[in-house]
């Protein structure tokens, strides 16, 4: 074999070491994945109101997100998704079932692909700004803040593009006094976003930061 040929070879076994996960990749992402199922099924994860549920189920999704990269913060966004759709199927969720009465297909799509946007474009995001933040310390509560955000507004914008129109979403925008849909989603998630985005913000931010320079020894 020449040393070119050689060379090519190494390239090719470096390149596929990249895109396979380490173990302990796949641990962190495990760990994530039982957290996220733990958090679903207590408190910790939603809080039930007559509208939209508050949720923390965003800052497992962040964390992964800005430690493993895009692809983990999809497959962190998939859990968190499949456990919100499990609530609309099972009525756990008023809101959610509800809407799952009105379009069991909306509802799949109004839950997992908006969580699974989230989680990537959230790594998309945190690599991003990492590669500005010479401290290293931003990045993760930019990513933090970013995973919250995003939801919130995936998540309002599949609702108003297939819920809009049906008695149910159109009930609550009357009792708001028939606003336009940009202010009925300002108006709906005003306390989610206030209790929702900080808190992924300032946890996510700390606890990324932390299990990064501690079990993965990197700073982004």
């Amino acid at each position: 074999m020449s040393e070119v040929e050689t060379k090519v070879e190494e390239v090719k076994t470096t390149t596929a070491k990249k895109k396979r996960m380490s173990v302990k990749d796949l641990t962190t992402l495990g760990l994530l994945t039982g957290i996220l199922l733990v958090m679903a099924f207590t408190p910790l994860g939603y809080f039930h109101t007559l509208g939209v549920d508050i949720s923390l189920m965003m800052i497992p999704v962040a964390i992964g997100a800005m430690l493993m990269g895009p692809k983990a913060g999809a497959w962190l966004g998939f859990i968190f998704g499949a456990t919100s759709f499990y609530q609309a199927v099972t009525g756990t969720s008023v809101f959610s079932a509800t809407l799952f009465n009105i379009s069991p297909v909306n509802t799949f799509l109004l839950c997992i692909p908006t969580r699974m946007l989230m989680g990537f474009v959230t790594g998309v995001i945190f690599l991003l700004v990492s590669k500005l933040d010479k401290k290293k310390t931003v990045c993760y509560f930019v990513g933090g803040f970013f995973a919250a955000f995003l939801n919130t507004v995936f998540f309002m914008a599949t609702l108003i593009l297939l819920f809009w129109n049906t008695e149910y979403i159109q009930g609550f925008n009357t009792a708001f006094g028939g606003v336009n849909p940009f202010l009925f989603v300002v108006m709906f998630v005003g306390v989610n976003g206030m209790l929702e985005w900080p808190a992924s913000c300032i946890a996510g931010g700390v606890v990324s930061k932390a299990v990064s320079r501690t079990l993965y020894k990197k700073v982004v």
